[in-house]
């Protein structure tokens, strides 16, 4: 019985169920988006279908860790939970790894085999007899088939915005790092100046990576359309982004827990979680920034 009690129990949670219902909706408008956009349909309804799915969501995300920062301060959790959740983080983040390396290999796949593929080199070569005179270069700008897929003016150049973008991250990361050394030896001051800081950053990417897309979309003709470089363009820094709001919503949520007063210099895996995140999204931009941009 003893033994039994090492190991935190909790009831019975509705939010499971909540997750998946949210999931679903979410997932549903999201398809609903793309397939309605593509045949020229309106699309009003699979917006408030995606955010009816996004307000589930949030909800369920609020609710469900509340419960465990509210059970963690009640002192219910033992050394063998810490390791779980600590297990439970590091297979979260794998599968992230493993997200972005399916949207990464279909990107070298394109560029290494089919691209050339098209313009007659290797054993398949052959397929260059289906767009004669095609010349296969990365970046995609000519099409096989401009006429249905138009390509882009030209590609964003690596050492504007996105080169601003990389100092911010690899800035962030070192600012992150500073703040939980400084939250291991208990000095919160220094740790709520060095959080904001990096907040701060991540919140100045967001807005610059805004500015990119309204200038890849007005002015470069640079869009999820224009081909399979935009479609691998917009996927892999689209998702990227959508990572990096939450890791900000992470932090941000951190930096209020510590005004609280909770966390400890020995027991603050929940800071130690969100800083994982955000290394894991700095190491996939200088990937994407090396893969995407510049080479």
């Amino acid at each position: 019985m003893a033994e039994n009690q090492t190991y935190y129990v909790p009831e019975q949670s509705k939010w499971p169920i909540i997750a998946t219902v949210g999931l679903g909706v979410t997932l549903y408008g999201v398809a609903a988006i793309m397939v309605n956009g593509k045949q020229g349909e309106s699309t009003t309804g699979a917006w408030i279908m995606f955010l009816i799915g996004a307000l589930i969501m949030a909800y369920m995300l609020f609710g469900w860790f509340g419960n465990v920062i509210k059970e963690s301060r009640a002192g219910l959790y033992s050394e063998q939970m810490d390791r779980s959740f600590r297990w439970g983080m590091s297979w979260f983040i794998f599968s992230e790894v493993m997200f972005f390396a399916a949207f990464f290999g279909a990107l070298f796949y394109v560029r290494v085999f089919v691209v050339p593929w098209l313009g007659g080199e290797g054993d398949k070569g052959s397929t260059n007899m289906l767009w004669e005179g095609f010349s296969a270069n990365w970046p995609l700008i000519n099409n096989p088939n401009p006429e249905a897929y138009p390509g882009p003016k030209e590609v964003i150049s690596a050492w504007g915005l996105p080169l601003m973008n990389t100092i911010l991250l690899v800035t962030s990361s070192f600012t992150i790092t500073v703040a939980h050394h400084a939250l291991k030896v208990g000095n919160r001051a220094k740790t709520k100046l060095w959080l904001a800081i990096t907040i701060a950053l991540a919140l100045v990417f967001l807005f610059v990576q805004g500015y990119e897309y309204m200038h890849a979309y007005q002015d470069l003709d640079l869009t999820l359309a224009s081909g399979i470089y935009g479609s691998t363009f917009f996927m892999l820094t689209g998702f990227h982004g959508a990572h990096v709001m939450l890791g900000s919503l992470m932090l941000i949520i951190m930096l209020v827990r510590i005004n609280k007063g909770h966390f400890t210099a020995e027991k603050h895996f929940g800071f130690e979680a969100a800083a994982w995140y955000w290394h894991f999204v700095d190491v996939v931009w200088l990937g994407l920034f090396v893969f995407v941009y510049i080479i």
